[in-house]
């Protein structure tokens, strides 16, 4: 564990939008202590609905690559120089910089990783196998719609009804991992078809709200209201009446978030207030939620939790360097308060992964509106304290458009990693086997490597 380094660090450099809970001495002691058997493992998705332009999230300063760039991305290329205003964090020994709005995970670049050019794909493809027809491509490509479900599924023919983290789940309960009856899923951003099992069902926790139903009390009335719903929601004739399906389905769900809710709400009351502050931003009180969720962890009986969050508004056809400024500004804040709070309050942050996906990334080029347009391979971020972080992972591609890396002429890059392999990566830390690794991803086969290598 290098948790305590980690936090002498961070307490000396501090964060002036959080507050850093704990220190080096007594405290890190006994937060060395405290900390887990590694026995619990979360992994934590952050989707950015629209697509993010992926080509600003990262730049690279190598001499080619960069006299590209600022050539090519014309007035949405940003400074990277060493003097602006709100300088560009260094990443990598300085082959890279990470957008000027992460500072806040400039603290954290020893546990933050990125990973290159990821996308939706059947197989490796090239630029002159994609443009002669001679490989199977997902279908729809630049829909997001079809592109969200294909990065969440992992099945690019776009007619999967699981997700490739409830299939996780599957395995979750097949191996008997948990021993608590809450689901290992939990989506704190509305339903996510990245949840769906075959043999599980996920959660979902409004964050900031309460668990359980609204508008009963503690009286003998109310009681007996709350009774009547839960035996309307589980007699039998809803249940298997084959003549009821969507009724029974119904049925189903409620009978589940009845039950989800009560385990919660009795879990929740072992909880204490986290020190750390978060954002009061959408993606901010997410990850707030999280952490509690996180917390209760024991109460609940899980070992192995995957926990679903999302920012929106990632779809810059216009006014792109404004939005991006705002929607990183948010999104930087929020992971660095997150990985505070799993290393400082909950004292496991080597056992949380937090990681991005998105619908895909959008043109090197420019459009003539101060925006991008739809593309497909982008570049995400991963976090954590087994991360082996301040590195990039992956294939970065050539910044030249109709170069050996374009679909077109436009600057959409053909990915070079597949969301099979990068969702695999993070599914062997979890736990998963390898040999159990094509129940989760179908597609598994066609890639020679299963494990991108950004963990220790």
């Amino acid at each position: 564990m290098h948790s305590s380094r980690r936090k002498f660090l961070r307490t000396t450099l501090g964060l002036s939008t959080m507050t850093a809970a704990g220190g080096f001495g007594r405290l890190s002691l006994l937060n060395a202590m405290t900390q887990p058997s590694g026995s619990y493992r979360a992994l934590v998705c952050i989707f950015l609905y629209g697509g993010n332009d992926s080509n600003n999230l990262i730049v690279p300063l190598d001499t080619a690559n960069l006299a590209n760039y600022k050539k090519y991305r014309g007035g949405l290329a940003l400074d990277t120089s060493s003097t602006a205003v709100q300088p560009m964090v260094n990443f990598s020994s300085g082959a890279f910089k990470l957008h000027s709005q992460f500072t806040p995970l400039s603290s954290f670049l020893n546990e933050t990783a990125i990973v290159a050019n990821i996308g939706t794909l059947v197989k490796p493809t090239t630029r002159a196998d994609y443009q002669a027809h001679k490989a199977p491509v997902p279908n729809n490509l630049f829909s997001h719609a079809d592109q969200q479900g294909e990065m969440q599924t992992a099945e690019p023919d776009g007619l999967s009804t699981t997700g490739w983290a409830g299939r996780l789940a599957d395995q979750v309960h097949a191996l008997g991992l948990n021993h608590g009856t809450y689901p290992a899923f939990v989506s704190v951003a509305g339903n996510a078809k990245l949840g769906l099992g075959a043999a599980t069902h996920p959660g979902s926790v409004t964050p900031n709200v309460a668990p359980g139903l609204r508008g009963f009390g503690t009286d003998a009335g109310s009681i007996a209201r709350l009774n009547a719903l839960e035996s309307l929601v589980t007699q039998d004739t809803l249940l298997t009446d084959s003549g009821a399906v969507l009724l029974r389905a119904a049925s189903n769900n409620m009978n589940n978030s009845l039950k989800d809710s009560a385990t919660l709400a009795t879990a929740l009351k072992s909880s204490t207030a986290l020190t750390t502050a978060f954002p009061n931003t959408s993606i901010g009180n997410q990850l707030a939620q999280v952490a509690k969720l996180i917390q209760v962890r024991d109460a609940l009986q899980m070992s192995r939790q995957i926990f679903f969050c999302s920012l929106g508004g990632f779809d810059t056809h216009t006014s792109q360097l404004a939005d991006q400024d705002k929607l990183y500004s948010q999104l930087s804040a929020a992971m660095a308060a997150f990985y505070l709070a799993t290393d400082n309050d909950l004292h496991i942050a080597d056992e949380v992964t937090a990681f991005t996906e998105s619908d895909f990334s959008r043109t090197f080029a420019p459009n003539s509106n101060g925006g991008t347009d739809h593309a497909w391979g982008s570049h995400h971020i991963v976090m954590g304290g087994s991360v082996k972080g301040n590195k990039m992972y992956g294939t970065f591609p050539a910044l030249l458009p109709n170069g050996p890396d374009d679909e077109g002429g436009e600057g959409r890059w053909i990915p070079t990693t597949a969301v099979d392999q990068y969702a695999a990566t993070l599914a062997q830390w979890f736990g998963l086997p390898a040999a159990n690794l094509p129940a989760v991803f179908p597609n598994i086969g066609n890639f020679k490597v299963a494990d991108v290598g950004f963990f220790g």
